[in-house]
C-alpha cells in the first residue's frame, strides 16, 4: 500500500491564485464576450528589452554552433552572469559577496520554496500575515506545522502580523524564532523596511542564533535613496541572512524564468550536537542533486540586463510599472479608498469598502465592473479585509478599469 506525505493534507482547499483563476473562468463562462481587466497575479505585461532580446538570439545561435554549443553547464550558474550581479547588484552598493555566493537558478518562487528542505523539521518558522503564501504552505508540506485551525492559522507557526498599526512591518517576536522570512518591498502590502528596522532584525537573528530567508524580489522598484535594496547593506546581515532575487518582475522574465540567491559563506546552521555547518555548502549539494542549472541562452539573455544598455531599458520599463501604480493609487484614493503601498512598490494594498470581506470585494469587482484583483484574505488572516491590486498591465488597460471603478461607484 503507498502513502502520501499526510502533510499535504493539512493545507488549505487551493493555492490562492489557481482559486482566483476558476473563479474569473466560470464567470467568463457565464458571461461569454465580457471583457476581463486583470490587476491581480504579479505577471509582467511588457515585452523582453531589445538588448535582452538580442543577447538571447546570440545564445540560441551560439548552441546552434559546434564550436560554441554547449551542454550541461555550472550547476550554480556560469561565471560571467554572477561576476555581472556581484558587480551591479552588490558592490555598486558598497557590499561585497563574492560570485561564488551567488547560485543562478529559475526562479525565486522556486528556492523560496527548496530553501527550506536544509533546515531541521523541527526548527520554529516566523513569517508574516500577510505574507506570500509560498513561505507558509512549503512549511507545511515539509511537516514543520500543525494542523490549519478555524481561523486560517496553522499551530506551531510564529505569525507575525503586518497591519495599519505598525506600518505593514512586523514586529520582533515575541518567542524565538529559528527561521524568520522577511520580504521587502512586501508582497502583497507594497511596505518597504528603513534600514534601522533591517538592523533590528539583524540583530534579533544574530542573537538568536536565527537564519533570516530575505525575499528581495522587488527591490529594483525601490526608488528611496534611503530605503536599502539588500539586507547586506546592513552590517552583520552576511553572518545570517540568504537573500533571493529574480529578473522576473525587474527585467519580465516570468516567462524566460532566471533568479539567484546569495548565500554568504559566514552563515551557519547547526547540527543536534550544537556543531556548525556552513548553510552554502548544503544548499550546493542540495541544488546539485535536484537541479542540473539554467540554461545558457537564457543566462545570455540575464548578461545583457547588466550592461549599461540593458540597464537603461529596465529602468524604463520599471518606471513604466511604477507610474501604472501612482495612477491607481491617485484614482483609488480620489475615490474614496484608503490605499497603501505603490511608491516603491508595484503592489497597492487596499481596505475594502463597507465592512467587505476581501473575497466579496473580489466578486463584486468581478461581477459588477469585470476588474480582477487579490482577494488579502489569501495572503492570510491579517489579510483579510484588504485587496492587492498589482501594476502590471497596459496603461490603457489600466486607466480603463479605473474608470469602471469610478463610474460604478465601487
Amino acid at each position: 500500500m503507498t502513502l502520501i506525505n499526510e502533510n499535504y493534507l493539512k493545507l488549505k482547499a487551493g493555492y490562492l491564485f489557481p482559486e482566483i483563476a476558476r473563479r474569473v473562468n466560470s464567470y467568463i463562462d457565464s458571461n461569454p464576450g465580457t471583457e476581463i481587466i486583470k490587476l491581480g497575479i504579479g505577471d509582467v505585461t511588457e515585452p523582453l528589452t531589445p538588448a535582452v532580446v538580442t543577447a538571447f538570439h546570440e545564445g540560441v545561435r551560439e548552441m546552434g554552433e559546434p564550436k560554441t554549443f554547449r551542454g550541461y553547464g555550472p550547476g550554480q550558474g556560469y561565471d560571467f552572469l554572477k561576476k555581472l550581479i556581484a558587480e551591479y547588484d552588490f558592490k555598486k552598493r558598497g557590499v561585497d559577496i563574492r560570485p561564488g555566493e551567488i547560485y543562478v537558478s529559475d526562479g525565486a518562487k522556486c528556492d523560496t520554496g527548496n530553501m527550506q528542505e536544509i533546515f531541521a523539521v523541527n526548527n520554529k518558522i516566523a513569517i508574516g500575515d500577510p505574507v506570500y503564501p509560498v513561505y507558509l504552505d512549503t512549511n507545511v508540506m515539509a511537516g514543520r506545522s500543525g494542523v490549519c485551525q478555524e481561523n486560517g492559522t496553522y499551530e506551531n507557526i510564529i505569525y507575525m502580523p503586518c497591519t495599519e498599526n505598525n506600518n505593514f512591518i512586523p514586529e520582533l517576536p515575541q518567542q524565538p524564532a529559528d527561521i524568520i522570512y522577511l520580504c521587502f518591498p512586501n508582497n502583497p502590502t507594497g511596505s518597504v523596511a528603513s534600514r534601522q528596522a533591517l538592523k533590528e532584525w539583524v540583530d534579533y537573528a544574530r542573537q538568536q542564533r536565527a537564519v533570516i530567508l530575505f525575499d528581495a524580489a522587488y527591490e529594483a522598484f525601490i526608488t528611496d535613496k534611503e530605503i536599502p535594496h539588500s539586507i547586506y547593506e546592513v552590517e552583520g546581515a552576511k553572518e545570517c541572512a540568504v537573500e533571493f532575487r529574480s529578473l522576473s518582475k525587474t527585467a519580465g522574465f516570468t516567462g524566460t524564468r532566471l533568479a539567484y540567491t546569495v548565500v554568504p559563506d559566514k552563515v551557519k546552521a547547526y547540527d543536534t550536537a550544537g556543531k556548525e555547518h556552513s548553510l552554502a555548502g548544503l544548499w550546493q549539494r542540495r541544488q546539485n542533486t535536484k537541479f542540473n542549472g539554467v540554461s545558457y541562452p537564457v543566462q545570455k539573455a540575464a548578461a545583457a540586463c547588466f550592461s549599461d544598455q540593458g540597464q537603461k531599458e529596465i529602468t524604463e520599463r520599471l518606471q513604466y510599472y511604477l507610474t501604472n501604480a501612482a495612477l491607481i493609487k491617485e484614482e483609488l484614493t480620489k475615490a474614496g479608498h484608503k490605499v497603501y503601498g505603490g511608491i516603491n512598490a508595484p503592489y497597492l494594498w487596499m481596505k475594502t469598502p463597507d465592512g467587505q470581506s476581501s473575497w466579496q470585494f473580489f466578486d463584486t469587482l468581478l461581477h459588477q465592473v469585470g476588474v480582477v484583483g487579490t482577494p488579502g484574505a489569501g495572503f492570510g488572516c491579517s489579510g483579510e479585509g484588504y485587496f492587492r491590486f498589482s501594476a502590471f498591465g497596459s496603461r490603457e488597460k489600466i486607466q480603463e478599469a479605473m474608470e469602471r471603478i469610478t463610474a460604478a461607484g465601487i
